[in-house]
């Protein structure tokens, strides 16, 4: 019997891996103080697409999703 793979709990936090096997990561500097922060910084790109060799290193991180 094999082992069961375990998933990494911080990428879990920070990644997300949509049905077509795509990897998003949330944008940082935007989670509180926001008053301080331009409107421009707070509005656009919240998800970003993750590609190349990092997104494959997270595939791995990420076994179940």
């Amino acid at each position: 019997m094999a082992n069961k793979l375990k998933t990494h709990s911080g990428a879990a936090k920070r990644f997300k891996i949509t049905k077509s096997k795509k990897v998003f990561s949330s944008k940082q500097w935007n989670n509180h103080l926001l008053t301080n922060k331009w409107k421009t910084n707070k509005k656009f790109g919240y998800w970003k697409e993750v590609v190349g060799a990092t997104a494959k290193m997270l595939k791995n991180l990420l076994p179940y999703k």
